[in-house]
């Protein structure tokens, strides 16, 4: 049985047969896919401006990009950052989400109006849960291997699905111990953070043992690294590769779908959704 709800500041999602679609904004000189065009502020917001007319659910900022690159001090991101949020706070009535590791720019920004903080480091900063817990924000529980930034390029595993399963039932335990509900606990699986791109279908298509662990599981697949190596894709020329694997990930029970083409991503969601539901109002009394 798959999670049916998720809370966002005040509004819950009811996800039984819905996915959302989380619109990704890098405030970044050097973000893999679009090479700083969203970086000056002004930019940013005007992309924003799409993303929403497009039917985004919501809105996450990063400021630092996950993978090697030149070193971002805390004062640097919370300046890329926190404007950010603020510009989109004033302008935008939908949830915000900040990508960041660093608990101290998750609480600026919640005081700014974010209500997601999006960790890809698995909650390695030991304040992360606390100042998500005051601030009553949602967490997204993210596996990696090693950690934000450091190249990983021959990660090994016995048994990926299980590896990447226990990680995140763990980070979603330590989260309800630190005064979270289930309902503002995000997981994702981590796809090319640390993985091989095998590694990483492997685990898009283990996305319903994922979603099956009782909180909402986030795909972000969108124009990723394991698309173009599997298929031989340039940046620029995984976008039908982007949906199939959007498509696939919510047949299979995810839930959040972190992309950058909002548009075409929105289409395949509420196809899927349509499809969903009328499955279940065709299903007889007592089956699942």
């Amino acid at each position: 049985m798959h999670p049916a709800h998720l809370t966002l500041g005040d509004t819950t999602f009811d996800l039984t047969d819905r996915a959302l679609v989380m619109g990704i904004l890098n405030r970044t000189p050097d973000s893999f896919y679009d090479k700083g065009a969203t970086y000056a502020l002004d930019d940013l917001v005007r992309r924003a401006e799409s993303l929403v007319a497009d039917g985004a659910d919501l809105l996450d900022v990063g400021g630092v990009k996950a993978g090697p690159g030149p070193a971002v001090e805390e004062p640097e991101e919370l300046d890329r950052v926190i404007p950010a949020i603020e510009a989109l706070r004033a302008r935008f009535d939908i949830p915000l989400s900040v990508d960041t590791w660093r608990a101290s720019v998750a609480k600026e920004a919640y005081s700014v109006g974010a209500v997601v903080g999006n960790d890809i480091s698995g909650f390695a900063d030991p304040e992360y849960l606390s100042v998500a817990a005051a601030a009553g924000a949602t967490v997204v529980a993210t596996h990696i291997r090693l950690g934000p930034r450091i190249p990983d390029p021959e990660p090994v595993y016995d048994d990926v699905v299980g590896a990447v399963r226990a990680f995140l039932v763990e980070r979603a335990t330590r989260a309800r111990a630190a005064g979270l509900s289930a309902d503002r606990i995000i997981l994702d699986a981590g796809l090319d953070l640390g993985k091989t791109a095998e590694q990483s279908l492997t685990l898009l298509r283990a996305s319903d043992q994922l979603a099956a662990l009782g909180y909402p599981l986030l795909l972000s697949a969108s124009n990723k690294t394991f698309l173009g190596v599997v298929l031989g894709l340039e940046i620029g020329e995984r976008g039908d590769a982007s949906l199939a694997a959007t498509s696939l990930g919510a047949a299979l029970g995810c839930r959040i779908m972190r992309v950058h083409d909002v548009a075409a991503h929105r289409q395949v969601c509420d196809t899927l959704a349509a499809v969903s539901a009328a499955r279940r109002t065709r299903m007889p009394a007592g089956a699942s």
